[in-house]
């Protein structure tokens, strides 16, 4: 089973959603706002991706920290992602071999996926 991590009315996750679909994969949508991830998942992804691709800077949630306060070390990432699941760049798809990819990308879902 495909766990897609996100927000519903999220471009990218619509865009993974949709590939999904189009491909009769079975997939479990889960929405930050209604279930926040913890800390403990943060920390496993973060392991797989990295805070630097995790961490997503164009989000409306980045921007509105004041300059001097956005996150900078690997610590500060994990703690701002761990009080705000918007920070976090989405979607976060896993499968249940627990490998994960963070964003939509067509060409690594097909190679992944399919």
């Amino acid at each position: 089973m495909i766990l897609v991590h996100g927000i519903k009315n999220c471009d990218s996750v619509k865009k993974a959603l949709r590939f999904f679909k189009t491909h009769n994969i079975p997939f479990q949508l889960r929405d930050f706002r209604e279930s926040p991830a913890d800390c403990e998942e943060i920390a496993r992804w973060l392991e797989t991706a990295g805070p630097g691709t995790l961490l997503n800077r164009h989000s409306k949630a980045y921007r509105a920290i004041a300059q001097n306060q956005k996150p900078q070390t690997d610590k500060e990432i994990r703690d701002a992602l761990c009080r705000n699941n918007l920070l976090i760049k989405r979607p976060v798809v896993e499968k249940s071999d627990k490998t994960v990819t963070v964003g939509f990308d067509e060409t690594l879902y097909k190679e992944l996926f399919l």
